[in-house]
């Protein structure tokens, strides 16, 4: 009976997966983080991801502070915060999250300050 369990959140994952890519959520380089899962490190991936979600907390509310600020102006950090989420989220495969920070960057590089509202 476990067996059978397994299989079908095996299934939903792969369901789940599929998805992501179609919406363009994840890229190819998802694919090349799972080839390094294997016997010797089964939670590989998981634990990937997680310490991608635990960093990208920290810079995405280092990136909330600054916006906070009544005089904006520092577009310099903004843009090496917006580097570190954005390499952090290409090496993952997290491609809509990549995509928004290249946006952002382009603001930044700009000091478009409107371009970098919600």
């Amino acid at each position: 009976m476990l067996g059978l369990g397994a299989d079908l959140l095996w299934a939903d994952m792969n369901r789940l997966l599929a998805f992501l890519f179609h919406q363009g959520v994840l890229d190819e380089q998802f694919l090349q983080l799972q080839q390094l899962q294997d016997e010797t490190s089964p939670n590989f991936v998981s634990e990937v991801v997680n310490i991608y979600f635990h960093e990208s907390e920290k810079l995405l509310r280092n990136l909330r502070g600054l916006l906070m600020e009544r005089e904006f102006s520092d577009y310099k950090k903004m843009g090496i915060h917006l580097n570190q989420l954005m390499g952090s989220s290409s090496s993952i495969g997290a491609k809509r999250v990549t995509n928004v920070c290249l946006a952002f960057r382009a603001a930044t590089e700009h000091n478009n300050r409107p371009g970098l509202d919600p």
